[in-house]
């Protein structure tokens, strides 16, 4: 058969077909029919090809005998006994010499049957062609089974047997048993070596920790040298955190999480990597591109399974699961969780924008709430910076939503640190529910047709490039990412308060109640107008009932007023129970140096009297004054001086006040200092003679505010304030001039000293005869007894009665 070109017969198209159809659809015909008949006569070359081997084959192999089974001998007797019994009488020696020779050349008898199959064949994989001819024909005898036999039963007319089945032991109980001894013998063999001194040991110890240090220090630096190339190492490294050595154990495997800990942080790109899509995979594309994909690929699942490894370590401590291999103790299991807890708080702060970034929160924020307290703390700590840090909102959003599953499903009894970090959170910023005219879509661009109808051809022109220069500015401003940083920040606030409102709701006599305030207290400004009645109603009960301490109420007032203060202007509150209450807890504040409650006192004093200056009376703001006029004098240098401060304020604010620095008395009534009602205690009839007291402080500071508050408090002149003191907001001042360090802020000059240079004698200033009677005394006898009425001269009779 030839393997030429087959004639084309076929009419070629006319002109008017070659006109329908294009020269490049035509050319691609030509070329697949060509193609087709290469492929037919490579393949029919190939079976010839296939058929010449395969007769040359069998005509060079060397006959092999006939193959042969062992017998039984009862089956070669009877084979013998049919062989005798055939009738070779009737054949000739020639006929059966001959026979045997044609049986030796035939080698269609010996060769394999299989390779009778046709030539082109395909055969397919793990596809075995099972040799019929070579298989014996022997039936299956059926295994006999052990019997036990029972007593017989005895019937009327005879005996019945009774026999049953001996159970057999199942294989896998029996291999288990095998393996279990000889585990048992490895290990008194492994034991059985010579005993170590406890110096050997040791030596013996450092050499495998410094081999396997050595190890982590290459494979380690292997990767971060080229970490394309190299990610396959990560495996071998992770490979070690199943270190089966006992005696360095725990070491090895805490060296290794820390160091596949900074290795993620320095090799982790930028972005989060997404799986790729089945075109994606399809697709062809370049070769680096295809090297960038296997790493990415590489890196998430190592990732991964690290991850997997340290939650399977913290798992295992919790639930106090030891392993079968024994490497590790239980003992040791609290050392290595916290290592792991570490590893993944680091990763939680350095990767929040990479994979499996929710899968770590969730691993890390409940132990926020562990009984451990180095591990509650480390926890915390974590949590803390990645709000602090996080400006787009994505992580803290993913955080709270834990946080809010937690405190929800364990009934609020978790520790007020966990709530306390919510604190850390930066928003600043919320959407608010706007007005139907700000809510409808604003008419940004003209359509196409007012611009036809409107504009002229160049107009048009100029109007599209001005759109399209429009959006890229807006772009580039990153008005879009603001938009979505506001929704992320109204979702996330949203969540606070609902933890916070569920706590104020069902749980007012929880630990948490404190955190809840402060939280409230920093973000009550940005409550929705709608919870503002419930929520005062609620704050003002708590207040009332005197369950609280100084600090919780302290933050139900810091609360109401920053509610008030804000959008609450429009609502039309006096809030006097508010200001009774702060003005009776002022004398109830401590003197030490770890005193916060003072920073509260004066950021409510901002809210409540400088702020709303138009809501207060001139009687209330005068209360205060005294008031805090009086608490200066038992405070400590730094709470003083911010209270001063706030003094200050006040008097800027209501002018007016100036008439309690004259000592006349300008109404009627006595002053009431113990009276708790600011509006009833008549502060007019008083004045603010602690400045005096104040005046001759042993702080500089405090000096320098009394003898100003004394001038009347003037912003210019010969009284007036040093830029550094008059532009700071009290808080500020306070936190300034802290004595947490117990160091005074400035240095406090000591006293001068009284002492006289020499001292007079005593005797000088004695009289004479007094001096000799009293020598007299103390040389005489010690039994004689003085009496010291004998010179006094009595009057009358009459006087003495």
């Amino acid at each position: 058969m030839g393997t030429g070109k087959r004639n084309n017969n076929k009419r070629k198209p006319s002109f008017r077909k070659l006109l329908k159809t294009s020269n490049l659809k035509l050319g691609n015909k030509t070329k697949n029919k060509q193609f087709k008949q290469d492929n037919a006569a490579k393949k029919q070359r190939k079976e010839h090809r296939k058929l010449r081997q395969a007769i040359s084959d069998v005509s060079t192999k060397e006959p092999q005998p006939l193959e042969r089974y062992h017998k039984k001998p009862e089956e070669e007797e009877d084979e013998e006994e049919f062989l005798d019994a055939l009738p070779t009488d009737m054949m000739e020696e020639d006929d059966l010499e001959q026979m045997r020779a044609m049986a030796q050349r035939a080698s269609f008898i010996t060769r394999d049957l299989s390779a009778c199959e046709p030539v082109h064949t395909k055969k397919r994989k793990g596809e075995q062609v099972e040799s019929y001819e070579k298989t014996p024909r022997k039936m299956k005898k059926t295994e006999e089974k052990e019997v036990i036999h029972l007593l017989p039963i005895k019937d009327k007319t005879r005996l019945i047997p009774q026999s049953m089945e001996k159970p057999v032991q199942p294989k896998d109980q029996e291999e288990e048993d095998q393996e279990s001894e000889e585990e048992m013998e490895e290990v008194e063999e492994a034991y059985s070596g010579p005993v170590l001194t406890p110096e050997e040991q040791f030596q013996l110890r450092n050499e495998k920790l410094l081999e396997r240090k050595e190890r982590i220090a290459k494979l380690g630096s292997a990767i971060l040298a080229d970490p394309n190339a190299n990610i396959k190492k990560v495996k071998e490294l992770r490979a070690m955190l199943m270190e089966t050595d006992p005696s360095v154990a725990v070491t090895v495997r805490k060296l290794v999480m820390v160091s596949l800990m900074e290795i993620f942080k320095d090799i982790v790109p930028a972005y989060r990597i997404r799986p790729l899509t089945e075109e994606e995979k399809t697709a062809r594309v370049k070769k680096e591109t295809k090297q960038l994909r296997e790493f990415e690929e590489g890196l998430v699942s190592q990732y991964k399974f690290y991850l997997e490894n340290l939650e399977r370590v913290v798992k295992d401590w919790k639930q106090k699961k030891e392993k079968a291999s024994g490497a590790v103790s239980l003992d040791c299991y609290r050392g290595l969780a916290e290592v792991a807890l570490r590893c993944m708080c680091e990763l939680m702060v350095a990767l929040p924008h990479f994979n499996f970034h929710n899968n770590i929160l969730v691993v890390v924020v409940p132990h926020m709430n562990d009984p451990v307290r180095k591990v509650s703390e480390m926890c915390c700590d974590a949590v803390r910076k990645l709000l602090r840090q996080d400006k787009l909102g994505e992580a803290s959003l993913a955080l709270v939503k834990v946080v809010s599953g937690i405190v929800k499903s364990r009934n609020y009894h978790v520790k007020p640190e966990m709530l306390k970090t919510l604190l850390c959170l930066r928003i600043k910023e919320v959407e608010m529910k706007k007005d139907a005219e700000d809510l409808k879509p604003k008419h940004k661009f003209m359509n196409y047709q007012e611009k036809k109808k409107n504009l002229s051809r160049m107009q048009r022109k100029w109007k599209k490039a001005e759109e399209k220069l429009q959006k890229e500015l807006m772009e580039a401003e990153g008005s879009e990412s603001k938009g979505r940083k506001l929704k992320l920040h109204t979702e996330t606030l949203n969540i606070v308060f609902l933890i916070y409102f569920r706590i104020l709701k069902k749980a007012q006599k929880s630990v948490l109640l404190p955190a809840v305030l402060e939280g409230l207290a920093k973000f009550a400004h940005l409550i929705n107008l709608e919870f503002f009645d419930d929520l005062l109603a609620v704050l003002l009960n708590l207040v009332v009932s005197g369950d609280l301490s100084n600090r919780e109420s302290l933050h139900c007032i810091q609360t109401a007023f920053h509610i008030l203060s804000g959008q609450g202007d429009v609502l039309n509150i006096d809030p006097l129970q508010f200001y009774t209450h702060l003005y009776k807890t002022l004398f109830a504040l401590s003197a030490a140096r770890f005193n916060e409650e003072t920073g509260i006192v004066l950021q409510c004093l901002d809210v409540m009297l400088s702020k709303r200056r138009r809501q207060v009376t001139l009687q209330r703001a005068q209360s205060f004054l005294k008031r805090l006029s009086t608490l200066s004098l038992h405070l400590l240098p730094d709470a003083t001086i911010g209270v001063l401060s706030a003094s200050r304020t006040i008097m800027h604010a209501f002018p007016k006040s100036d008439i309690m620095l004259d000592n006349e008395m300008q109404g009627s009534g006595v002053y009431l200092p113990e009276l708790d009602e600011p509006e009833y205690c008549n502060p007019q009839n008083t004045s603010l003679w602690e400045l005096h007291v104040l005046k001759r402080h042993y702080h500089p500071v405090v000096r320098k505010f009394a003898a100003h508050l004394m001038k009347g408090a003037p912003s210019e002149g010969a009284g007036a304030l040093g830029a550094d003191l008059s532009r700071r907001l009290p808080v500020e001042l306070f936190e300034d001039y802290s004595v947490k360090d117990m160091t005074f802020n400035p240095p406090v000059a000591t006293p001068t000293s009284k002492k006289k240079d020499h001292f007079t004698i005593g005797n000088a200033f004695i009289d004479t005869q007094l001096k000799t009677q009293i020598d007299q005394v103390l040389e005489a006898e010690p039994d004689l007894t003085l009496d010291f009425a004998e010179h006094r001269s009595f009057g009358s009779s009459s006087e003495q009665i």
